[in-house]
């Protein structure tokens, strides 16, 4: 049923797994606003779930079975994929604002400024790249089969600047935040030790796994959209005029395993889309689901289950219910 995939069931396993572990560390940082960190977690957590869904779906077929479905996917596709290089940008922003400080402690002005600066930066440009994806979207949308649904976009000149580019330019901007924050570091001499003297919530430890985070993600995702780029420029970059002439929003393009896969750069690219938040959220995880402020939130989950339970059990027994043995 499922031999033309050698990913099924391991990728829709992952995926899932990839869900859990994008929210288990939410609370704990959605509590202290730490808003380039949450915004990481609902693009790479939404994202798996999507992909997640879908390629159960149309893990054989090709079939248009849920269009509303779909419509909803595209546009997380296009939001979570942008939001994942938007959140490093926060993070890295944050981080390269720390290091200026050199000790001294914020005020609450400041904190709101920077939390509206970094909420702007962390949700607002995927919601922006989602509306300036309509311009040259010529269709619904893609079906692709064992992946599901995908955005349409027009091969145009326009697309380069209005889509394709954001996860480039967003990465570029990360990684001049990450050297001028390493410069500051070096040439004032800011130890590790005066973050945690300021009030920003940040302790040393945690500034290093945010900045490696940011690293990572450089490092991976900037890559892969500058080969996407590479990818959509092999085919015919069609003049913006020629999107008149097919765009029907009514018109769905159902694209078989076969045909996606009978190029190696095509299959590269499209595997590549999907597994990109399975990898980005088990990296989050690794650097902050094994820290210490995650294992004092798991033995407050723990001792607060406890006494949940422990009420409950309670409450039975004052009801009449036998006492087991």
């Amino acid at each position: 049923m499922h031999a033309s995939d050698p990913t099924f069931p391991l990728y829709p396993v992952l995926s899932f797994l990839a869900i859990i572990v994008s929210f288990i560390p939410f609370p704990w940082h959605f509590r202290a606003r730490n808003i380039g960190t949450c915004s990481y977690m609902l693009s790479t957590g939404l994202y798996s779930l999507v992909e997640f869904i879908n390629s159960i779906i149309w893990a054989d077929n090709v079939n248009n079975i849920a269009p509303v479905w779909c419509d909803i996917s595209v546009l997380t596709i296009i939001g979570a994929s942008v939001g994942i290089t938007s959140s490093t940008l926060a993070i890295s922003r944050q981080l390269y604002h720390i290091s200026t400080m050199n000790g001294r402690s914020t005020t609450p002005q400041e904190k709101r400024r920077e939390i509206i600066i970094n909420s702007v930066i962390a949700f607002g440009i995927p919601l922006l790249v989602m509306a300036l994806h309509f311009v040259v979207q010529p269709r619904r949308f893609d079906i692709f089969e064992e992946i599901g649904c995908q955005p349409a976009t027009f091969n145009t000149v326009a697309s380069y600047i209005l889509y394709f580019m954001w996860p480039v330019l967003i990465g570029v901007c990360s990684f001049i935040y990450s050297v001028l924050t390493l410069r500051n570091f070096y040439n004032h001499r800011v130890e590790f030790a005066k973050i945690a003297s300021t009030n920003s919530g940040m302790s040393p430890s945690r500034y290093i796994r945010l900045m490696l985070l940011v690293f990572v993600d450089m490092f991976c995702n900037t890559p892969i959209g500058v080969f996407a780029i590479i990818v959509a420029a092999r085919a015919a970059v069609l003049p913006f005029s020629a999107l008149s002439e097919s765009l029907d929003f009514t018109s769905v393009q159902l694209v078989s395993a076969s045909v996606w896969k009978a190029n190696r750069l095509d299959r590269a690219a499209v595997e590549i889309n999907r597994w990109v938040p399975v990898f980005c959220s088990f990296v989050f995880f690794v650097f902050f689901g094994f820290a210490e402020e995650a294992k004092k939130n798991y033995r407050k989950a723990y001792e607060g289950s406890k006494k949940f339970l422990g009420c409950r059990g309670s409450r039975m027994k004052a009801d009449g219910f036998p006492k087991p043995r």
